[in-house]
């Protein structure tokens, strides 16, 4: 059952050792409470007192896609979830709002699809943004490009996102026709996990269900104002008849970077390659001579709105990593305070 949906001989080893304690996978997760499938078949599972207390954020707890090490009482029985074994891939985010914490949306995945949506105006900066996530997961992004059937100039759109896109590979299909759907499914072969990404409406629902062969997401349509309604409410693993298995993720109206210095160098490889032939190494790209960066821009062979998409979302890393800066400034004087509150209470105790 467990070796459809990525279960590998590496996993075993890591559950050597964990004795009274069984393998599962974590395909949905709820407010407390997660769905997980196992040898005994699918339970419903919370996460122990301990680890819940050694958590130090929401990544330190289960993630749809995570094999975990479980207590069960038998099947269809409620389990408690023990440990996290080590995910070899994760896409995360900034968690929605003020907070500077790390939310994992998917772990251990293969390939991440960036979806957009042909009959609406592409947006070629999101599309950057959800690159830059793809690569700094540690899978491999791929562009899809839903609803061929409705445009005409499919060639176009495809070349226009793949200006963009770099050395991903940009694919333009039609779940409703069928059009470009085996190229998909060769990415979940051997078991492998795709994890969906895009916004509301860009039919992740649709593609889900002609992925699977089988209507199990609800489908809204896209809106004309490109605003989608929510058809995905929770982030959810599914198991393929053919093999493999796909995560489908909610639309999201918030999408901020985290960690993504090694994931801006993928996602913008040519702008990398121009600092490089910077005559300074510490160009800013701004007034020195010799920048390659301003010459590609006057010379017209890097797009202004592609640099600026650039420094926009450096900008925002460069922010990002302020606010984790002070937060573990935080965070390390709280622990000190504690400590010398423990000190001083004990030398009160020794002194009566």
């Amino acid at each position: 059952m467990l070796t459809g949906i990525g279960w590998s001989d590496e996993l075993r080893l890591q559950m050597k050792g964990r004795d009274g304690l069984v393998p599962g996978r974590i395909i949905a997760q709820h407010r407390g409470s997660y769905n997980v499938i196992s040898e005994l078949g699918e339970l419903r599972a919370e996460v122990s007192g301990r680890m819940r207390h050694d958590a130090l954020g929401p990544q330190d707890l289960p993630a749809v896609g995570d094999w975990v090490a479980l207590a069960t009482r038998g099947a269809h029985e409620a389990g408690t979830i023990h440990d996290i074994l080590p995910r070899r891939t994760k896409f995360s985010r900034k968690v929605a709002g003020v907070e500077t914490e790390e939310q994992v949306l998917a772990a251990n995945i293969d390939t991440i699809f960036v979806i957009a949506s042909l009959n609406a105006e592409l947006n070629a900066r999101r599309i950057e943004r959800y690159l830059a996530l793809g690569w700094q997961s540690g899978a491999m992004p791929v562009v899809v490009l839903t609803k061929a059937d409705m445009i005409d100039d499919v060639a176009g759109d495809v070349a226009e996102v793949a200006a963009v896109a770099g050395t991903v590979a940009v694919h333009a299909v039609s779940a409703l026709t069928g059009w470009g759907m085996d190229d998909l499914l060769a990415y979940f072969t051997g078991g492998r996990t795709v994890a969906l990404l895009g916004s509301s409406g860009v039919g992740k629902s649709t593609l889900v269900n002609a992925l699977v062969g089988a209507e199990v997401q609800r489908v809204t349509a896209i809106r004309s104002d490109d605003k989608g309604r929510h058809t995905t409410t929770h982030r959810e693993l599914i198991a393929l008849p053919t093999g493999g298995t796909v995560i489908d993720t909610p639309g999201m109206r918030e999408l901020q970077l985290w960690d993504a210095d090694e994931g801006m160098t993928d996602a913008f490889q040519d702008i990398e390659a121009l600092a490089l032939e910077c005559r300074f190494r510490d160009c800013s790209h701004q007034r020195e001579p010799g920048c390659a960066v301003a010459e590609a821009l006057a010379d017209g062979r890097l797009a202004q709105a592609r640099y600026n998409g650039y420094l926009k979302l450096q900008r925002e890393l460069r922010y990002l990593s302020r606010k984790k800066d002070a937060r573990a400034r935080a965070a390390e004087t709280r622990k000190w305070k504690a400590i010398n509150r423990d000190h001083r209470a004990a030398t009160r105790a020794r002194r009566t």
